[in-house]
């Protein structure tokens, strides 16, 4: 059954559910999104890949600040919408917006709820070293992810996952159960289940300092930042002065006083254990294996990194 929908969402994680929604045969009456930010050299406003792809296939664009405004509301509601989907799009929705569609307003969330409430469910869950996520699709209310979960599916956590692959894979995931929730709430065949009361973490928004590398911490847990801060917002320290992101690093045995090179391979200790960097980029260079960076930037046995 083809919907009448309007789709909210911004960043590339929303993208592909949205093409997932136009090949299933949904009209979309228009897709709403965060306005153009500035970006690049000359800090021109590029829009996001939301807005893209629907200026790419000719669906209408709405990029307001705010939907709190009647203006807002008005246009909103005078799209005859049954449905409305929502993918990261950035923007609170007020009680009028959900309440306009036929159906409802539906969020493709990435984590298993009401584990990992909030704007970064996919960091945080490496970063907590959770061994499984998924994808909810959820009924919209007016709390913060606390409606009702429609479908939900799982995907694995392992000791290599990175936070770029397992975006992909919970973006790829939410296109594909996206499709599936709207045919089953508008066939009858799906009931939405409230959220559990036990279980419930919040995902709170990253921040760039937050990627600074506490060598007192257990190596475990900055080998987890490394793989949940890649590519952004980037795990870093300041070595004689420059800040190196850390891309890539291995958990191994050694000890030593936290921040302090063990080898000539660059292991450095940690508050448990110590962690061997294999990837490292230097501020406004190319990223490099350890070998490369040490020939450019010797640190020999003894050396420290803050």
């Amino acid at each position: 059954m083809a919907l009448r929908i309007a789709f909210m969402g911004t960043p590339d994680f929303a993208v592909p559910a949205l093409d997932a929604l136009r090949r299933a045969g949904h009209d979309l009456a228009a897709v709403y999104c965060q306005p153009p930010r500035p970006a690049g050299r000359g800090q021109r406003p590029r829009p996001c890949p939301v807005q893209a792809w629907a200026e790419d296939h000719g669906v209408p664009v709405q990029t307001p600040v705010s939907l709190k405004a009647p203006d807002a509301q008005r246009t909103f509601r005078n799209l005859g919408l049954d449905a409305a989907v929502v993918a990261a799009y950035g923007l609170i929705l007020p009680k009028p917006i959900l309440d306009a569609p036929r159906l409802g307003c539906l969020n493709i969330h990435a984590s298993l709820l009401p584990r990992w409430r909030g704007a970064a469910p996919i960091h945080r869950a490496l970063l907590a070293g959770d061994r499984e996520t998924g994808i909810s699709i959820m009924q919209m209310d007016e709390g913060l992810d606390t409606g009702p979960v429609l479908l939900t599916e799982r995907l694995p956590i392992t000791a290599e996952t990175t936070a770029a692959v397992l975006h992909d894979a919970l973006s790829a995931l939410g296109a594909r159960l996206i499709v599936e929730a709207l045919q089953g709430l508008a066939d009858g065949a799906l009931e939405a289940s409230a959220q559990p009361e036990q279980g419930v973490t919040y995902a709170t928004k990253l921040s760039r300092e937050e990627g600074r590398l506490d060598w007192t911490e257990s190596a475990d847990a900055l080998e987890r930042k490394i793989r949940a801060f890649t590519p952004w917002p980037g795990a870093w320290c300041e070595v004689a002065g420059a800040r190196v992101k850390l891309l890539a690093a291995q958990v191994v045995d050694g000890a030593g006083d936290p921040g302090t090179v063990l080898d000539d391979a660059l292991t450095i200790a940690c508050g448990e254990r110590a962690l061997r960097p294999s990837r490292l980029q230097r501020e406004g260079r190319k990223e490099m294996d350890t070998d490369t960076f040490l020939r450019g930037f010797p640190l020999p046995k003894g050396s420290r990194v803050g």
